[in-house]
């Protein structure tokens, strides 16, 4: 029997573990997909951890703290969520273990929360020493797809090799002199048909649109970029006007005509070919758009108007004006294009510099889009976080059990009561490899008692074999299944946060309205005379 505040400790563990068992069987390549509903009623079939959370609308405060971490994690490194779920779950897992060894809770939870923070500091010493390899060269578009595998290979395993490669070629031909790496200069068009491999990179921007005018190709284009709709100018104030006869109407709107007549001929004149809206395109001005042979292409999103104008380096304008050369945009060629049954406007530039690429995804299903969408923006993050930081240790739970392994000796040296809590740490980085093993469908105890085994011998890169048939092991470096160093510092540091934080609430104490009767809710006049 537990005291109240017991109690609430052991609760709040509990809605924890529960969370890190959904996204724990959606581990690795292997790991099962989870249909999701969200609150919109939208369909979510996919095993990444960050969507499932987005869309999950957890209610329990404690588990909140987990989502709290993995949402860090995605901002940080953006990728590596589930590792941080499923080490925090089980870290809180073993923490309920030694809670329940006799010591009153908070004795306990000291003791634990202290263990752990020094395991913590502990292997984020170590990591450094499990280093296997670095980056050498991310303008190589085969060396950087190499590195790319793995996080592909979570999301697509099976396409890992294609997709990978695709990121590569669209990143590096972004990647600026300075390094300074923007993850929002790789676009994603999605259109329904074909196959995965019939995916491809454009230098340049694609938008779902169709060209408003005659025009459907040019070649050379100089852009003028316009966020105000393609039409005359419409006056603040509303004036009347008395036509007495016919003569005076056609001179009426051919006033106007000779006014967006000279509008056009202007902006035609200052050299332009491709006009860009971001409003309406009226019909007089799309008649003289044609008449000058203009391009015109209409963007409702005002943010696909930035990213063009960045692309093609123009300046947005408010008005009508001509531009000027500054103001004009340049790119190699526009043209409509038709992929699969879908309208397509392509700005391309030939050059391989160019400030935004396009990958443009092609699948047999919206679900299935999104999630290559989902695997491409892990591969592009994964990009950038090597241009911080170009180290990468081994993956498929190889680096995991070198920790269990050097946190547990030192454990053994640990005077006191925390060694305890240093151990069970230590325990907890068997869950990963664990994981990859129970959703392979191969035995866990047999994995992991065979990597200790290796590892004593000294093979640090030696994990899991995800491919064979039964329990087996072999070197990852080789294999080319590699993490980056920063996503397992992050992951360990803001799944151990996590977990401490949990561990230190013994209670929650909601704002709610207090208890008692409601007043009555009857006419408004329930206290007046019926006969007045």
């Amino acid at each position: 029997h537990y005291s109240g505040l017991e109690e609430a400790v052991y609760r709040n563990i509990q809605a924890c573990k529960e969370l890190a068992q959904t996204t724990r069987t959606a581990y690795g390549p292997n790991g099962m997909n989870k249909m999701v509903i969200n609150h919109l009623e939208k369909l979510f079939v996919t095993n990444d951890a960050a969507t499932i959370l987005r869309e999950l609308e957890v209610q329990h405060p404690a588990a909140k703290m987990l989502v709290m971490a993995s949402h860090m994690q995605e901002q940080e490194v953006g990728d590596g969520t589930n590792f941080v779920l499923v080490f925090a779950g089980v870290l809180l897992e073993l923490a309920e273990d030694l809670l329940r060894m006799g010591l009153s809770v908070s004795e306990a939870s000291y003791i634990v929360i202290e263990g752990y923070e020094k395991a913590c500091k502990k292997a984020l010493e170590i990591l450094p020493d499990l280093v296997c390899c670095s980056a050498k060269n991310l303008r190589d578009v085969e060396e950087v797809a190499s590195f790319l595998h793995t996080s592909v290979m979570s999301k697509q395993y099976g396409n890992e090799r294609f997709l990978a490669k695709l990121i590569a070629q669209a990143c590096v031909s972004i990647l600026p002199d300075s390094g300074h790496f923007n993850v929002d200069n790789i676009r994603v068009c999605k259109i329904v048909g074909a196959g995965i491999s019939a995916s491809s990179v454009l230098h340049g921007m694609v938008f779902k649109k169709e060209t408003e005018g005659d025009v459907t190709s040019v070649k050379d284009a100089k852009i003028a970029v316009y966020s105000c709709p393609f039409d005359g100018m419409i006056t603040e104030t509303k004036g009347t006007v008395l036509i007495k006869n016919a003569e005076e109407l056609m001179n009426f709107s051919k006033g106007e005509e000779n006014l967006m007549d000279l509008q056009v001929k202007a902006i035609a004149d200052s050299g332009a070919n491709v006009v860009v809206t971001g409003g309406k395109v009226a019909d007089m001005a799309l008649h003289y758009a044609n008449k000058y042979n203009l391009m015109l292409v209409r963007l409702n999103s005002k943010w696909d108007l930035r990213r063009l104008c960045k692309t093609v380096g123009a300046t947005a304008l408010p008005r009508l004006t001509p531009p000027t050369l500054e103001e004009m945009g340049h790119c190699s060629s526009v043209y409509l294009s038709e992929v699969g049954d879908t309208q397509v406007v392509v700005f391309k530039h030939e050059k391989e510099d160019g400030a935004i690429s396009t990958i443009l995804i092609r699948g047999s299903t919206d679900n299935l889009m999104d999630d290559i969408e989902r695997a491409v923006d892990d591969g592009v993050n994964t990009f950038k976080v090597l241009t911080r930081d170009k180290r990468l240790v081994p993956g498929g739970g190889a680096t995991e059990i070198e920790l269990a392994k050097q946190i547990t000796s030192y454990g053994e040296t640990c005077p006191g009561l925390d060694q305890y809590a240093i151990k069970k740490f230590a325990e907890a980085f068997e869950a990963i490899p664990r994981a990859l093993a129970e959703n392979s469908g191969i035995k866990a105890n047999e994995v992991i008692s065979k990597l200790y085994a290796v590892h004593q011998e000294g093979k640090k890169n030696v994990g899991f074999d995800i491919e064979a048939e039964a329990a087996a092991v072999k070197d990852m470096l080789e294999a080319g299944v590699l993490d980056t160093y920063l996503g397992k510092f992050w992951g360990i540091k803001l799944a151990t946060n996590a977990a401490v934080t949990v561990l230190r609430v013994d209670q929650i104490i909601m704002a709610k309205p207090a208890g008692g009767p409601k007043p009555p809710s009857g006419k408004k006049d329930w206290d007046e005379d019926q006969n007045d």
